[in-house]
């Protein structure tokens, strides 16, 4: 079993930047792709941006190329997130996941652990 928790969310200005982290325990990271999503009130979760075991292969939902960087650090078992240029739209609950396949995938029921989210509010 696979634990995670993310932490880094808050509150921010439009245009600026946070930066969440994912720390993993209970299972072999560097054998899963990592991904973020997001749920903001009122909609279904939504992939931000994944990446493979190795770190090799990433991606990103349109919305977040160029603003966001995925990015893992293997030896401390944890996940970030970049998010630079935030909008009021970026506001949502993230949520950092763990798929056991070595697939890039993005699909959150393709997803087999979940944290327990944080929140990011952006203020225009």
């Amino acid at each position: 079993q696979v634990q995670l928790v993310e932490s880094g969310g808050g509150l921010v200005q439009a245009g600026g930047s946070l930066r969440l982290s994912c720390a993993a325990s209970g299972g072999t990271f560097n054998r899963y792709t990592m991904g973020w999503f997001r749920q903001a009130p009122g909609k279904e979760r939504d992939v931000v941006a994944a990446i493979t075991g190795s770190g090799g292969i990433t991606y990103y939902v349109d919305s977040a190329k160029g603003r966001f960087t995925i990015s893992r650090d293997n030896a401390k078992n944890t996940v970030y997130l970049q998010m630079n240029s935030l909008k009021p739209e970026d506001t949502a609950v993230y949520y950092c996941a763990a798929d056991r396949s070595f697939i890039l995938r993005w699909a959150p029921d393709e997803y087999d652990y979940w944290g327990q989210g944080t929140q990011v509010t952006v203020s225009s």
